[in-house]
């Protein structure tokens, strides 16, 4: 799943996701004090432009220069608050510490054994800052298999709540029904959420 793989999935349609923002995230992060924020694998904006517009100074990263080209173009009304970068976080980590919110809706992260990549998204909660991870309950992700990916090759927010260490503090860790229906065509019915605190 590469820059090429996703330009062209995000050329095969005009929008491909719905432009709401998720679900997860308003109840989640609607109570957080505005500050910096990261937006992991924004696609075509509808997360950060939501951010934004809550007075967020927003990073927004993704692999696709055509998600982030819409993105652009549908938050041009907070283009001062949202800094649309193209590239890889697995590749390379984000700033450490430089965030008060490091937000990642469904972004398959691939499992490492020295969990490098997901060691560098961690690292960029500032102290007292949020991570909000959010995945597809497994169990919804079983016609993935017959298309030749393996769900469980990607971290899942529960397992993530078990690598973290002793200066956080995990305020949400369970499966819930999704706020909103799935794209058409998928089957995700259940969200998996991760919500913790870095402490200091």
């Amino acid at each position: 799943m590469d820059a090429h793989y996703w330009d062209e999935r995000y050329r095969s349609r005009e929008q491909l996701f719905s432009g709401e923002p998720n679900g997860v995230l308003v109840a989640e992060a609607a109570d957080l004090s505005p500050g910096r924020a990261l937006d992991v694998g924004c696609g075509e904006g509808a997360d950060a432009i939501w951010l934004a517009r809550r007075g967020w100074q927003v990073t927004a990263v993704d692999l696709s220069a055509v998600a982030l080209e819409r993105a652009a173009a549908a938050g041009a009304d907070v283009s001062d608050r949202v800094t649309w970068t193209c590239g890889d976080l697995t590749a390379t980590p984000p700033p450490k510490h430089a965030f008060d919110l490091v937000a990642a809706h469904y972004f398959p992260l691939p499992r490492q054994h020295d969990h490098a990549a997901l060691r560098g998204l961690l690292d960029a909660v500032a102290p007292g800052g949020t991570l909000l991870y959010t995945g597809h309950d497994l169990a919804d992700l079983g016609h993935l298999r017959a298309e030749g990916v393996d769900p469980t090759a990607f971290y899942q927010p529960a397992e993530i709540a078990g690598l973290l260490e002793g200066d956080w503090d995990v305020a949400v860790d369970e499966t819930r029904p999704r706020a909103a229906p799935g794209p058409v065509g998928t089957h995700h019915t259940h969200d998996t959420v991760l919500r913790a605190r870095r402490l200091g």
